[in-house]
């Protein structure tokens, strides 16, 4: 077996864990920021926020739909959220993401690692992470 590339992205944020946390988890709220693009159109969002519980965010894009899928490997609120992750029209292989939130001040910081990453995807998956997150943190509510 050979060993797949990971990327990190950290981020702090001026909200407290708790809701960063559930940011994620909302459908409502995360179909805000997750996965959005600036000229996308967000037409599904369906989330089953408990470990094996499934998601499904498409966006469309261009005319086109993106499906992101995946499903929650270990929830624990408000540090911690593990899941798989993928892209069906643009890859067979499904990656890890986690992410772990520690309080900091009065808001807290994010570490995201996506793991099992295709060779060429990397730079572009970190990129991706990086807007998502800028997103996560002009989030209303948050």
């Amino acid at each position: 077996m050979t060993d797949k590339p990971s990327v990190t992205v950290r981020r702090h944020f001026d909200a407290s864990p708790e809701r960063v946390f559930d940011a994620w988890l909302d459908p409502e709220t995360a179909g805000q920021w997750l996965f959005a693009t600036p000229t996308g159109q967000m037409v599904k969002v369906e989330i089953a926020p408990r470990v094996g519980g499934r998601f499904v965010i498409v966006e469309r894009r261009d005319g086109e739909d993106a499906e992101h899928t995946g499903e929650f490997l270990e929830i624990d609120r408000p540090r911690r959220l593990v899941m798989t992750f993928g892209v069906p029209k643009y890859s067979a292989n499904v990656t890890k993401v986690t992410v772990e939130i520690t309080p900091s001040g009065a808001g807290c910081d994010l570490t995201l690692t996506s793991d099992n990453l295709d060779a060429e995807y990397v730079e572009r998956t970190k990129q991706g992470w990086a807007m998502i997150l800028d997103n996560l943190a002009r989030t209303r509510g948050l």
